[in-house]
């Protein structure tokens, strides 16, 4: 959670304001418990630290303006991470989408499918819960999905219609499936199916149906198909590596790497912050539309 010079490798706190109160801060980095992030962040940007949160920035949708608004009511930097917008297939699929190669979107669909079992919840005393992680598949799993196609669409969302359940968990509040259609102003709809009771973490998967072809993402890989016959495909480098250290799960990959460095090459005038508060806000709302959406059993609009 500390990045600052000198600091001895052993410090640690326990207590957030502690922490605040007895180190003299530039950033910091946010990897706590969800129900954390928002209010870490705020106080911290009231001392003007700055502050890379990891997803979702907050539980609630006012918690994420509030995040914004003390950020740049004190002038400092304000991230989130969705690292797998720095992938290569997001990049080509994004880049062919702004360049006009696949011309409009007519309609689009995502799919997570992946294991998280009742053992994998008894391990954590705020995971399953709606209070500390606001969630279940949706918050947790499925969102860097969900970003990643609300950031191929790129414009604002009209109304969510979702359903949520727990249908196969016994000890976790939240959900384990969620369905539902995003339909967006400029009238595309996009379906989404997720679901963290399958046997293994299956690559998920966005399809993209557009007026010149059709973009597919596979995991991390990005296929372009043209309705003229071409085709693009881009993949993760294998030269392309970090070592995170013993223990790390090795399919990170280089994406956290590539959206830290942006933030730091920001903060010393070397370009904009890719994913600001303010754009990664767009996505907290869409996930909090999501489960008012489904709680109410009710179309919800924005």
């Amino acid at each position: 959670m500390i990045i600052k010079k000198n600091v001895q490798k052993s410090a640690y706190y326990t207590d957030y304001m502690e922490l605040f109160e007895k180190e003299a801060l530039d950033v910091i980095h946010i990897c706590l418990p969800h129900h954390l992030h928002a209010p870490v962040a705020i106080e911290a940007a009231k001392r003007k630290i700055h502050v890379l949160t990891e997803k979702p920035m907050s539980i609630a949708y006012e918690d994420a303006q509030q995040m914004v608004e003390t950020a740049k009511n004190n002038h400092v930097s304000l991230g989130v991470i969705f690292q797998n917008r720095y992938n290569p297939g997001s990049v080509l699929i994004k880049e062919m989408l702004k360049d006009g190669t696949l011309g409009k979107i007519k309609a689009g669909k995502l799919s997570v499918t992946w294991d998280r079992s009742d053992e994998y919840y008894s391990k954590s005393d705020w995971k399953g819960t709606w209070d500390k992680e606001g969630g279940g598949v949706v918050i947790d799993q499925a969102i860097h999905t969900m970003d990643l196609m609300r950031w191929f669409v790129d414009d604002e969302i009209e109304y969510v219609d979702a359903n949520i359940s727990n249908r196969a968990h016994e000890i976790i509040e939240v959900e384990d499936t969620a369905e539902g259609v995003i339909k967006y102003r400029n009238g595309v709809l996009t379906a989404f199916q997720t679901i963290n009771y399958y046997s293994y973490d299956a690559p998920v998967t966005i399809e993209l149906h557009c007026e010149n072809g059709m973009a597919r993402m596979v995991a991390d890989r990005g296929i372009v198909t043209l309705d003229d016959g071409r085709e693009f495909i881009a993949d993760n480098n294998p030269n392309e590596t970090f070592d995170y250290g013993n223990g790390a799960k090795g399919y990170w990959g280089i994406s956290h790497v590539k959206q830290i460095n942006n933030f730091y090459d920001a903060l010393e005038g070397k370009g904009d912050i890719h994913i600001p508060g303010e754009e990664a806000m767009k996505t907290q709302r869409m996930i909090c539309a999501v489960y008012e959406s489904g709680k109410k059993k009710e179309r919800v609009y924005l």
